[in-house]
């Protein structure tokens, strides 16, 4: 957080990476911009896309003829969502506001 002119502005973790793997951030004073509201669209998709890979582990896993390139697809599809998660969760763990006993959420 910084404090410029009177307004806090909080830096927010982008849901992507910047050409060498360093995490983006986001600075501005408010919510409505159009790179806040870019992010709010990129982690809805990435949310998405984590739910839809949900089903598949339990399906592949329980049948006797999956190959191992299928299950190292999936092991890599699952590694990015779950990433791209906890990037969100942690992006959003920022966000919330302190509680009243001074402790975030």
């Amino acid at each position: 957080m910084t404090a410029e002119g009177g307004l806090l502005r909080v830096a927010r973790l982008l849901p992507w990476v910047g050409p060498d793997g360093k995490p983006c951030y986001l600075i501005t004073d408010t919510e409505g911009g159009y790179l806040f509201r870019l992010a709010d669209n990129v982690e809805s998709i990435q949310r998405g896309m984590a739910e839809q890979l949900l089903g598949h582990p339990e399906e592949l896993l329980d049948d006797p003829r999956a190959e191992v390139q299928e299950l190292r697809y999936l092991t890599t599809c699952l590694s990015v969502a779950l990433r791209d998660v906890h990037r969100v969760a942690e992006s959003r763990g920022t966000r919330l506001p302190p509680s009243p006993d001074g402790q975030l959420g």
